[in-house]
């Protein structure tokens, strides 16, 4: 039998900003059977998402969490200073410690309404594959992002280690988790959850169009229409929207800085519902 609950998703709560903390400190579910999604970047210090996964697994049925980029750093300041993969299982072991589901966990299935559906959450990183215009290259790409002045903080403070590189990284995790959603062996509807957008679309309303780079990987362009996607969760561009992309719903819901969101408010609210579908 389905159950009442509503399955939530949010991302990008950066609970190092003070008016950030308070907005995670005042998220509550509607009902005891509600799910949350967290899709990446919590905040930079083990400090910060340890306090923000632990109140808000206290709060809902289930939180599933997928790291964002700020979550990989390696800041000066943290307590812990594991770089790259070591870092990344350090946060997964955390998340155990804590109830909550992390993309080395089995998939787990929603039952309430709109269900079933499995949710699938991803960590796949980025390669330099969304070009900005006129780049034929990555090399490129990322000569005009650094002419610009337009480079990502993750090329000081996220580490690939053991991976050779970034790029590498990304396509470990990308071919891992290929083969984990090709092996599910049955039709049940998908949601999957990436910090990402898993198409280039999303990315260009950005103002500065060499940001894209850091913002995900072509590897993923047909996902959504080779698996049985339902939706496909996302934040990391601090452009919270709803999209649609050949038949599939992507919903960017990240929150963003103070300096964003003080502007133009929570025009989806704080908390997206992304079943039942509204």
């Amino acid at each position: 039998m389905s159950g009442t609950g509503k399955l939530f998703a949010v991302s990008d709560l950066h609970v190092g900003h003070a008016d950030n903390r308070a907005i995670v400190e005042g998220l509550r579910p509607e009902s005891d059977e509600d799910w949350l999604i967290v899709a990446g970047d919590v905040g930079e210090l083990t400090t910060g998402i340890e306090w923000a996964l632990s109140l808000l697994s206290r709060r809902f049925a289930t939180v599933l969490w997928v790291p964002g980029n700020h979550e990989l750093w390696t800041p000066p300041k943290d307590p812990v200073s594991l770089r790259g993969e070591h870092r990344y299982l350090h946060l997964v072991e955390m998340c155990r410690g804590l109830g909550v589901l992390t993309p080395e966990d089995p998939y787990p299935v929603w039952r309430g309404d709109g269900g079933p559906v499995r949710i699938a959450p991803l960590f796949l990183l980025y390669d330099y594959s969304f070009l900005p215009p006129g780049a034929e290259d990555s090399t490129a790409g990322l000569k005009m992002a650094y002419d610009a002045g337009v480079v990502c903080n993750d090329e000081f403070l996220l580490h690939p280690d053991p991976h050779p590189s970034r790029q590498a990284w990304c396509h470990a995790r990308v071919a891992e988790t290929e083969r984990r959603l090709a092996e599910l062996g049955d039709d049940m509807p998908i949601v999957l959850v990436n910090h990402y957008p898993l198409v280039r679309e999303p990315t260009d309303v950005l103002y500065f169009p060499e940001f894209a780079q850091w913002c995900g990987t072509t590897l993923t362009a047909d996902w959504h229409r080779r698996f049985p996607v339902k939706a496909v969760v996302y934040g990391h561009l601090h452009i919270p929207r709803r999209t649609n992309y050949d038949g599939v719903p992507f919903e960017e819901v990240s929150i963003g800085y103070p300096r964003e969101w003080g502007k133009r408010g929570h025009p989806h609210g704080l908390l997206r519902q992304i079943l039942p579908a509204a």
